[in-house]
Formats: structure tokens, sequence, C-alpha cells
């Protein structure tokens, strides 16, 4: 049956009975690749959940059901289904644990190179004292010093944190822990199987961007150049939001700007977020505004940007704030539609975002983040109302009009960076290269 036969139902889509595909006959799993395996008994059944060491059981089914149902829900499977998630959880903390060691070490080497370069750079003749306080200056205030601190921090640190404090939940878990962890599992495991073609369109329009901007760091700098992650790449001062040429006339650069980065973590930070926030936002507030709450977010974050910093700016974290800033109000609006405990990643979220940018300041645009966020706020407070319906809202034939528009402008922004990029590195070199050193994300 389709979403809209069930309508009338007093739960929301990824509760219903019907929110995983149908099932086969008898008993058996399903993996997270999609492939099935029948089992010949319930025993059986939970025999595979409690010897899963590689986490592939995503769904079961079971005779008396017509749809698949998560492992949690299956009958008898509770020691089982704890077992598996003990070790999965003691896994992932091993595994986290060695990307803490891995960008720990990149994090010190990163921090004695600075020191080393800051201390041959001191003016010679100085007290031992002074000399170490150069050093220590130049290793505090450099760009490379800032984004290796925000990967360990990311990466690494994050990560580990969470896989610590999920093992110690699931050590003092218990049969009722697990029936009421289910509400967040069926959310996360049938939001995570939703098709999102306009998420995905965003992602490949990035990724183009970015291809264009690492052609002129091959034809510029070679192909080294382009995958140091610390390194700088091509195309600020041609498409990027430089802002005494946009306060000049240049107002394509606040379309333009969110399509670029500054380098690879900046994109690969970036690419993950709209993958997720991305997808939440069309799957429950559809597709129409996907691209208009960005593109508002993206221009008040550009205009505020223009306001209070200075250097120049590029990066799309200006509408995925907006992104961000939407899911918080829209789904504090409707109660309803999401579970409580999931809403707990959004607000993690915002509150990662403004350490980072804390730690990063130097070379982050917190203004164009602020923005972003405060408009994709008022969005939803504007557009839509509160609701105790557990449905998702329907979508206008202006909602799509409308949004259609915004996509085709976003899609056009992004072409024109692409040109004015390529321009830029085929005959008409930067105005001012401290553009393409200086810029904030």
């Amino acid at each position: 049956m389709t979403d809209a036969a069930h309508e009338d139902h007093d739960v929301p889509v990824w509760a219903r009975d019907d929110a995983f595909p149908i099932a086969p006959q008898g008993w058996g799993w399903v993996d997270f690749k999609g492939k099935i395996h029948a089992c010949e008994s319930l025993e059986s059944l939970i025999d595979a959940i409690r010897h899963d060491h590689d986490a592939g059981v995503n769904l079961v089914w079971m005779p008396g059901r017509d749809h698949m149902i998560l492992p949690e829900e299956l009958p008898g499977a509770a020691d089982a289904v704890l077992a598996t998630r003990q070790r999965d959880a003691a896994a992932n903390l091993l595994h986290s644990l060695e990307n803490l060691r891995w960008f720990g070490g990149l994090l010190a080497a990163v921090a004695v190179y600075m020191i080393y370069q800051g201390w041959n750079f001191a003016p010679r003749g100085v007290a031992l004292a002074e000399r170490l306080g150069f050093a220590l200056h130049a290793m505090l205030a450099s760009m490379s010093i800032g984004i290796t601190l925000l990967m360990f921090l990311v990466f690494a640190f994050i990560p580990w944190y969470q896989a610590r404090q999920r093992l110690r939940e699931l050590a003092r878990s218990t049969d009722g822990d697990i029936a009421a962890g289910v509400p967040v599992l069926r959310f996360e495991t049938w939001l995570h199987d939703q098709k999102s073609p306009i998420t995905k369109m965003f992602l490949g329009l990035i990724t183009l961007v970015a291809l264009t901007q690492l052609l002129g760091e091959v034809k510029t700098a070679g192909w080294a150049g382009w995958m140091s992650i610390f390194h700088n790449w091509q195309g600020v001062s041609a498409a990027g939001l430089v802002k005494d040429r946009y306060l000049h006339g240049d107002w394509w650069r606040l379309f333009t700007a969110p399509f670029l980065h500054g380098n690879l973590v900046h994109f690969l930070m970036n690419a993950a977020a709209i993958l997720y926030l991305g997808k939440r936002l069309e799957v429950f507030a559809r597709w129409p505004h996907l691209s208009l709450v960005f593109l508002f977010a993206a221009c008040v974050g550009g205009m505020a940007s223009a306001r209070f910093v200075q250097a120049p700016s590029v990066g799309i974290s200006g509408g995925l704030m907006g992104w961000l800033g939407f899911l918080l109000v829209f789904e504090a609006l409707h109660g309803r539609l999401i579970p409580r405990k999931a809403n707990r990643r959004l607000l993690a979220g915002t509150l990662l975002t403004g350490l980072v940018g804390l730690i990063g300041y130097r070379f982050i645009d917190n203004a164009a983040h602020l923005g972003g966020l405060l408009a994709g706020m008022l969005y939803a407070v504007i557009v839509f109302p509160k609701s105790a319906s557990p449905n998702r809202p329907d979508s206008t034939v202006t909602d799509h009009i409308a949004g259609a528009a915004a996509l085709g402008i976003l899609i056009l922004s992004a072409l024109f960076a692409m040109v004015k990029i390529n321009g830029n590195i085929v005959g008409n070199p930067p105005l001012n290269t401290d553009h393409e050193v200086n810029g904030r994300w």
C-alpha cells in the first residue's frame, strides 16, 4: 500500500507496519546490500543474529508478519541482539582508538613542525624565552594546525567518544532498553533506505565545481599540489565571495561562492553533511523546500559574511547551516513526525559546528554559519505551522514551482562558477593571489 493510503493512520510513516519491504515466506534476514538469507526456524534465525560478526543483519522476517521488521522487534531475540550490538560496539571502539592514535600522531607531528618553522623564522639574537614564544605563536596561528585539529576532533575524538559511550550504554542494557530503542532504530533504518535524488544532485554540483578547482591545481601546481590536505584550491578570486568585488558590483558571487571549497578537508566535511541533512529534509519536508531553504540561507549567510568578515569566503556551509536550522525548528513544530531521541543528533551537530567555529575562527566564516542557521530557522517558522499530525506535509503546486525555480538558479550558479574558474585558469590569473590563501570556509 502507498503512503497516501495510510494518511488516516495515527503513526508516522517509519513506524507503520509497511515501513519496510514485503516479507517472504517463513523465516530469514536481509543484509544491507539487499541479499536474502532464508532460515529454517526461529531458533536458526536467532542464531544467525547472535553470530552476526559483520553487523550484516539489517532486517528480518517471520511468519505472521506481512513486512520485514528490525532484529530488535523479533520475539525472543533480545539476548542475541544485545550480544551482537555489544560485540559490534567493542569492535567499533577498537577501530576508533586506532583512528585516535593516527590523527593524534598527525596533530602532534604538524604541531612540532610548525614550532620548528616558527623557531627558525624567529629574529636572530632574541632571548630563548622570546624565541620559544615566537615559535608557539607561529604554531597556534597556523591554518595547518587548525585544520589538523578539526580533523582530529571530527574524524577521531568524537567517533571515539561516541563509541565509548555506546559500549557503556550497551553494557548496562536490558531487554526493556532494547525495546525502548526501537523507534529511533526504525526511524534511522527507514530514513537510510529512502531515495533522495535532489540531495544527490547537490552533491553532484559541488563535486563538479571541486573537480574544476582541482583542474586548476593540476595546471598550476601539478598533481602533488591539490593532494595536500592543507593546500588552498584555485578559484577563490574567480568565483568566491571576495568582499570588495561583491560590494562593488559582482553580486553574482553571492550565488557562486557556496559551490567552491577551500581544500579537500573542507569538501569532504561538507559532502558528508549534505548527504545526512539533505536526505532528512528532502524526505520529511519534501524536495521543493530543500532548494528553497538552501538558496535563502546561502544568500543570507553570504550577506552576513560580507557585512562582518573582510576575508574572502567560499563553501556551502551557509546553506548547510540553513538546512540544520530548518530541521531543528521543523521537527520541533512536527513533534510526532520524528522520534524525540533522533533530534539529539541535530542538536549535537549544532553544538559541534559551534565548537568547530570556535576552534577554527581564523579560517572559518562564523558569520555565514550563523546567518544561514537563523535563515533556515526563520524559513521553517514562516512556512510551516505547528502540527500535531504524524504525517509528512504535502507539497503544493506553488511549492513545486518555487522549488524548481530555486533549483534552476542553483544549477546555473554552479555552472557559472565553473565557467569563471576555468576562465581564470586559462587566461586570467588572479588579481590578488592572497585571496587564494586567506579565504574563509
